[in-house]
């Protein structure tokens, strides 16, 4: 096996470790046991748990914002709807485990391994803002992006507690993009 090729498949067993267990789980050692690698090869890939942690960010950030960068070229077309994005975004902080991985990081005080993720999105703002207003496209995706983090952590006991559907707060999310005037501009230039 390449180097490349052992460390993409220590980073699938990170994610799936992540989604099995938790983040608390995502360590070298775990990683190694479930790859048949040892820990010292797992410290040449990454360097220590922290570096693990900041790689499967990175990869998780780039997959999630090439999904949702795709699904909004489509729905600009027409070709999808814009309620997809939501979906993809509140997906990938809740149940591909974003969320969990972002706050774990930054209650252990490894916040700078945030940085692949902020810099992912950064990245597919700019690459998505096409010539339209730049600071509405960042308060939509700070708006979602918030909206989904906190989805993420508390959105199901609150739900629960307050007696409404567990799809709540990806409605409300909804309705506050379709409701922004740079979402509205931006689905007006795209059915001209």
């Amino acid at each position: 096996m390449s180097p490349d090729e052992s460390r993409d498949r220590a980073l699938e067993a990170a994610r799936q470790i992540l989604l099995d267990e938790g983040p608390q789980a995502v360590t070298l050692k775990a990683v190694a046991s479930r790859i048949d690698r040892t820990h010292a090869n797992l410290l040449h890939h990454f360097g220590s748990a922290a570096g693990l942690q900041k790689a499967l960010a990175a990869s998780m950030a780039e997959q999630v914002c090439a999904t949702i960068g795709a699904t909004v070229q489509r729905a600009r077309r027409g070709e999808a709807d814009p309620r997809d994005i939501v979906d993809l975004t509140f997906d990938a902080f809740d149940s591909q485990g974003a969320g969990a991985l972002a706050t774990w990081m930054v209650m252990t005080g490894n916040d700078n391994a945030l940085n692949p993720i902020l810099d992912a999105i950064h990245d597919l703002v700019d690459q998505l803002g096409d010539g339209h207003d730049d600071a509405t496209m960042h308060e939509d995706t700070l708006t979602l992006v918030l909206l989904a983090m906190g989805d993420a952590l508390l959105g199901a006991p609150m739900a629960k507690a307050l007696g409404l559907p567990r799809e709540t707060a990806r409605a409300i999310a909804f309705r506050i993009l379709q409701a922004s005037p740079g979402v509205q501009a931006r689905m007006a230039a795209a059915q001209s």
